[in-house]
């Protein structure tokens, strides 16, 4: 199972589990499924029903080549269309419920889309999708070729993310402030601080707390500190940063 990182925008860690190649190869194959149902369905409209193939039957080969091709666009763009429109989703992705995201916490975008989607020459179609299997075992992210130059990668949904991977305080709905200066933080210094302390506090790093604590009142500009505790007074700095910045 690997284990992906992702810096958001506003400097939020969370921890995503990348798509296992066994998740990949099924929502490949369901997208396989209904791309063949489209094109039972399409020739049987259009040449038993409508018999296309009589219309233009008096049109030279390359005419009659581009109708035919035309009906079978959506089968060579299923995977950018619904990518593009789904958000980094095809319908087997939905089910299976993997997605396609940046590597550097920014929302995937039609240029990322349409990478993936043309070294799935290369990938897929090549050498009946070796390549892709390669790629994917061998990189650390479980990134294709077209994930690799896209900087993209599958990632699985069934993560429950917790509030600790993030800057984010359990707040309750009557919570009072009580330091208004810590609006002088930003949230990369939130989530250096939320990450030193836990994991201080998780090993009882107490000179870690204590030189946390001073930076605090340094930076911050506190005068008197009204907790007893460092973690008491670090914890009340994190809920009172998430309290300001939320409401502002």
């Amino acid at each position: 199972m690997v284990e992906l990182q992702i810096n958001t925008t506003q400097n939020v860690n969370i921890n995503f589990t990348a798509a296992s190649v066994g998740e990949r190869i099924l929502a490949y194959g369901i997208d396989w499924i209904i791309k063949i149902a489209y094109i039972i369905v399409t020739y049987q409209l259009i040449f038993n029903l409508f018999k296309v193939d009589e219309l233009v039957g008096d049109m030279d080969n390359w005419s009659q080549a581009a109708i035919y091709v035309s009906f079978y666009l959506p089968v060579i763009f299923y995977t950018l269309i619904f990518e593009t429109l789904l958000d980094g989703q095809t319908l087997g992705k939905r089910i299976l419920k993997i997605k396609v995201v940046k590597i550097d916490g920014y929302q995937a975008s039609l240029a990322d889309f349409v990478i993936r989607w043309f070294f799935r020459i290369v990938d897929l179609n090549m050498f009946s999708g070796v390549v892709a299997l390669i790629a994917i075992i061998m990189s650390d992210k479980n990134q294709r070729l077209g994930d690799m130059t896209a900087g993209t990668s599958v990632i699985a949904l069934k993560n429950k993310v917790n509030i600790s991977h993030t800057i984010l305080e359990d707040l309750k709905q009557d919570y009072i402030p009580t330091y208004p200066n810590v609006i002088k933080l930003s949230d990369n210094d939130a989530r250096i601080i939320k990450d030193t302390f836990t994991t201080a506090k998780a090993s009882k790093d107490y000179p870690t707390l204590i030189k946390l604590r001073k930076k605090l009142i340094e930076v911050v500009e506190i005068k008197e500190m009204k907790q007893q505790s460092d973690i008491e007074f670090i914890d009340v700095i994190l809920k009172d940063y998430n309290y300001y910045t939320q409401n502002m």
